[in-house]
């Protein structure tokens, strides 16, 4: 019997597909009191989320997908995740076979319950409305617009901003959809819609691979064995393919933040709309999104040891005097968060790898490059990622229309990819560590006076390390996000 499977949804917003459309609607609506469809409660592993009804079917025995015979690049995926699904609708676009291998659709289970909703770029939703507009119209459906309002960095202690992205103006100008979050789950939900159940093998895991100058061939948990004619590594930020082709070395590692983050059923009305804010103080920081309907969801990184205990006496009172220095807005939306919302975990990225590929096989998303989310990069870059290897697949497959894809040639359009993506990748992965690091010399008054007496809290003079952040910040980053915005041509 087929599984029906229930995914969160959080509000809806519409779609354009041109910069004079958009320019009009975000001059003419006010956004300020966006909402999302909530029909009931789901209760998701503690999380308590108000969602939408939607469901797709798929058949947990189906385990087997028949295979064509002809000349088209078969293309095998090892993760049915957002780079996974999204990878594999290039593919599917392109007129490849493709052949997915998820150990869990549901999302449910692993990593995705404790990921909360998920940044969409201009860039990648750009990017993926060149492929498929119908998948970006429903993706900014079931999304919330975020880009039309204030976003960026502030002062933890006082609230004050010091660092703004104009989210807007560089998506109107490229004609391109504005940045929004989504739920993961409805994201996958959409995603596998467009894909088709049919392309991808639930209930399994890649477990290892032969590499051969002909082909590659998978190995899955339970025993069966696929061939084709490349292996793209997107099973995320613990990937097996990535342990199998470069060694154990490469794993991942920890940041030195905790992360918790939950839901709250608030939302500071006497401060102006926001659509993402991270406070920064000294060795913390808190991030608060918008989600619609009066909830805020956030993410408050602490520097903690990895082996620290949890918390006795539950994660919203540490929390609560943790960030007890904090402005009012981070107080009151922590206190107005249920304990059972809070979800605490580890936080972890991997080094940059020097290369991406070897043989039949390449990695992108997390697998390849997986990085801290501070600043809320990694979905898109995995996005970006998928659509300039299949434009080099493509341009690889055009070239050989009639005969089977020799590994000399896949190494050159392995390394085109990554030629085209490696400066890009590093450059983001380098500045959300560098944000995460500064946190370990931020702070906003001076303490120490130059008597042992002499109280300078009290007088709350400005610290020279606020002075030097705050400026470098303030004109660095939103270049930063400029330049990540309107992406790569």
């Amino acid at each position: 019997m087929a599984a029906s499977i229930q995914f969160l949804n959080f509000s809806a917003q519409p779609c354009f597909h041109n910069s004079a459309t958009r320019l009009h609607a975000f001059s003419t609506q006010d956004y300020k009191h966006s909402i999302g469809v909530n029909n009931r409660i789901s209760t998701t592993h503690g999380h308590v989320i108000w969602c939408e009804n939607r469901e797709y079917n798929i058949n947990p025995d189906e385990t087997v997908v028949e295979k064509t015979n002809n000349n088209k690049l078969k293309i095998l995926i090892a993760g049915g995740g957002i780079a996974g699904l999204v990878f594999a609708l290039m593919a599917k676009r392109s007129g490849f076979e493709v052949t997915v291998f998820e150990k869990d659709l549901t999302a449910i289970k692993g990593e995705g319950k404790d990921r909360g909703p998920i940044q969409l770029l201009s860039s990648a939703l750009g990017l993926l409305e060149n492929v498929d507009k119908d998948v970006v119209r429903d993706i900014s459906e079931a999304g919330y617009v975020t880009g039309d309002r204030a976003n960026g960095l502030a002062d933890a202690n006082t609230g004050n901003w010091f660092a703004k992205f104009d989210f807007l103006t560089p998506a109107l100008k490229k004609g391109i959809p504005v940045t929004q979050i989504i739920c993961r789950m409805e994201l996958q939900r959409v995603l596998l819609n467009a894909v088709g159940g049919d392309l991808v093998i639930n209930n399994s895991r890649v477990v290892d691979f032969v590499n051969d100058p002909n082909k590659v061939t998978v190995l899955l948990e339970n025993g069966e064995k696929y061939e084709g004619d490349l292996l793209v590594g997107a099973d995320g930020i613990r990937s097996v393919v990535r342990s199998k082709l470069f060694g154990p070395n490469k794993e991942p590692k920890y940041s030195n933040f905790i992360c918790y983050t939950g839901v709250a059923e608030f939302h500071p009305n006497h401060v102006p709309p926001f659509g993402y804010k991270i406070f920064i103080a000294r060795n913390q920081y808190f991030v608060a999104l918008d989600i619609g309907k009066g909830r805020m969801q956030w993410y408050a990184f602490d520097k903690e040891a990895r082996d620290s205990p949890i918390p006795s006496a539950g994660n919203k009172s540490k929390l609560l005097e943790t960030f007890g220095d904090c402005c009012d807005e981070v107080i009151r939306i922590i206190h107005n968060t249920e304990e059972h919302m809070i979800i605490r975990r580890p936080i972890h990225d991997i080094d940059m790898l020097n290369t991406w590929g070897k043989g039949r096989v390449i990695l992108l998303g997390d697998a390849a490059h997986a990085m801290l989310p501070n600043l809320g990069q990694g979905g898109s870059m995995a996005i970006e990622d998928c659509y300039w290897l299949m434009t080099e697949l493509r341009n690889l497959a055009e070239r050989n229309p009639f005969s089977t894809v020799s590994l000399d040639e896949l190494a050159i359009s392995f390394k085109r990819y990554e030629k085209k993506r490696m400066f890009r990748i590093s450059t983001v992965h380098s500045i959300c560590r560098i944000a995460s690091v500064l946190t370990s010399f931020y702070s906003t008054y001076l303490t120490i006076g130059p008597l042992p007496f002499f109280n300078m809290s009290a007088l709350r003079v400005k610290h020279p390390s606020f002075v030097v952040s705050n400026t470098l910040l303030k004109f660095v980053l939103p270049k930063f996000m400029d330049w990540v915005l309107v992406g790569q041509e």
